[in-house]
């Protein structure tokens, strides 16, 4: 089964954009996330991208003390799955209580 994305770019251009919360920490740890984020959509993306597609990574927390090797296997199995058109596994909940509500 082929899947075409409605949106994907004519030219085949692989894009990438990268964002890193505040809960992540600081100014540095943040830029420090980013940066390796960025190498690693550089690295991967031109091989294993899917072609005219925009990519985002967004920055987790313990990504800047996670193994880089770790990210690029978990960044290869992402860009596998959504190859074969299969989602993304369920995330944990948050163990750290109830989300903060807006407002009052």
């Amino acid at each position: 089964m082929l899947l075409v994305n409605p949106l994907a770019r004519p030219d085949g251009l692989r894009r990438f954009g990268v964002t890193v919360t505040k809960r992540i920490g600081n100014a540095v740890a943040r830029n420090r996330m980013k940066r390796r984020l960025r190498a690693l959509a550089r690295e991967i993306l031109p091989a294993q991208g899917i072609a005219g597609a925009d990519h985002v990574l967004i920055g987790r927390e313990n990504g800047i003390e996670r193994n880089f090797a770790l990210l690029r296997q978990e960044l290869e199995a992402a860009l596998s799955r959504v190859a074969a058109g299969k989602g993304d596994p369920p995330r944990r909940p948050s163990t750290k209580g109830k989300p903060k509500g807006r407002g009052k």
